[in-house]
């Protein structure tokens, strides 16, 4: 179990610099206006330039990812990383920079199809939640840390916006290096017909299994790879369940306002008042906020369901953004931090510590890097197209509306949790197959 909670944090790592990669942009947004002299939609497209590269990684993240295998796409994440990091810190030009930054954006989209599938497929039942989880956490803490280093090196000079941006390149040079000792996934090794390879794997990951157990488990692999190889593809009307899911599961965790709030964030807070610095200070606040709550999370998924997560964020959501909407008519100030850090909590117990497991489980072995990519793909493309907009939505649009439109999202996504939304608690993956209608999918 040691080995198996090393290869997943290790996978997991790349959710760290997806955090960290995403977030970083905070605190070099008003300098690099300032600088570049940036007019609303060029200072919005260089935000979002980032999560337009998200949006075309994850959208091609299932090719590499099932072509080279989940050990080689995890290894190329980080030299992705690396490059974006030392480019973003050097550019000359918003243009330079925002090529840059579209190249990290590469590695965030397919990370966030490789590394969740990987720990997934790498993982027992009874504790795919909380590892597959590792890459939430990842996440969140690559955010703090953004958030901290942002806050160290803001008064470094007029440059500092440079360090912030390429002091990335260190964690991502160790992360491509730790990638070298992963195994490939089993899963994927069985649908290559590489099946003693597989099994060879799958007896590292659970050494207590007796020699029948594990040649149970890769038949039923097998299995399950041989009842959709004739299936007529992806888009088949028994695959529509998990299709859905994952569209909507995506669509509503974009639509709370989560990446507008984390990228935005010391904006947010100045609309109340406070100064830079202390806006950025918040700022820091929203980043432990964040690790705290994503720990709750962690230690609820196996124990009490992805489900009943979703319940608990649903309504810490509504709550926390429907008083954020009410502060900001009532010129209410002070209680902004706190519904923010309300709002932050809520997140990360219920859709942060969900949606990449979810998406993860949902799909059978044949379409799991495809599923994972749509389901990805969703989620960025409404990331890229919020933060596009957020600058003008906030200028054209006064924030209790705009955090009142997000509240409302919220109702409808616990209407949709109540009514669609499954439980995939402790159940084998190909058992999740059956329970979703899609073994055999055709």
């Amino acid at each position: 179990m040691n080995k198996l909670f090393y290869w997943s944090l290790t996978s997991a790592l790349a959710g760290f610099l997806f955090g960290f990669d995403t977030v970083v942009i905070s605190g070099a947004d008003e300098p690099i206006q300032d600088l570049w002299g940036l007019g609303e939609f060029q200072h919005g497209l260089m935000m979002s330039m980032a999560l337009w590269g998200t949006v075309l990684g994850s959208l091609v993240g299932a090719w590499p990812t099932e072509k080279f295998g989940r050990k080689a796409t995890l290894l190329w994440i980080g030299v992705l990383y690396f490059v974006s990091a030392v480019w973003s810190g050097l550019a000359t030009d918003v243009y330079s920079f925002m090529v840059a930054r579209f190249i990290g954006g590469l590695g965030v989209g397919i990370s966030t199809v490789a590394a969740p599938l990987y720990i997934s497929e790498i993982s027992p039942p009874n504790r795919r939640g909380q590892l597959a989880g590792l890459f939430q956490f990842n996440i969140v803490f690559g955010i703090l840390v953004a958030y901290l280093s942002n806050a160290l090196l803001s008064n470094i000079g007029e440059s500092a916006w440079r360090w912030m941006l390429g002091v990335e390149a260190i964690p991502a040079l160790i992360y491509s290096l730790m990638c070298f000792g992963l195994p490939e996934s089993p899963r994927w090794l069985i649908t290559q017909g590489k099946q003693s390879d597989g099994l060879n794997v799958f007896q590292r990951i659970n050494p207590e299994y007796s020699s029948e157990q594990l040649s149970q488990l890769a038949d039923e692999v097998a299995a399950s790879v041989a009842t959709t190889q004739s299936a007529s593809g992806f888009w088949s009307a028994k695959l529509s369940t998990p299709i859905l899911l994952a569209f909507l599961i995506a669509f509503f965790n974009q639509l709370s306002g989560i990446n507008a709030i984390l990228y935005f964030a010391p904006r947010v807070f100045e609309l109340t008042g406070l100064e830079k610095e202390a806006a950025l200070l918040q700022s820091v606040g929203i980043g432990i906020a964040n690790l705290i709550f994503t720990f709750v999370g962690l230690w609820l998924i196996d124990r009490r369901g992805r489900k009943t997560l979703l319940y608990i964020g649903s309504v810490g959501y509504i709550v926390s953004l429907g008083l954020c909407s009410w502060a900001f008519f009532s010129e209410t100030f002070a209680i902004v931090p706190w519904c923010i850090f309300a709002f932050i909590a809520a997140h990360a117990v219920g859709q942060g510590a969900v949606i990449w497991v979810f998406i993860s489980e949902i799909f059978p072995n044949q379409y799991r890097s495809t599923g994972q990519s749509f389901g990805c793909f969703t989620h960025w493309i409404f990331a890229a197209l919020l933060t596009l907009f957020f600058p003008r939505m906030v200028t054209e649009f006064s924030p209790e509306i705009v955090f009142g439109f997000f509240c409302f999202m919220m109702v409808l996504q616990l209407v949709w949790v109540a009514l669609m939304v499954p439980e995939t608690k402790g159940v084998p993956l190909e058992e999740i197959e059956r329970k979703l209608g899609v073994a055999g999918a055709k």
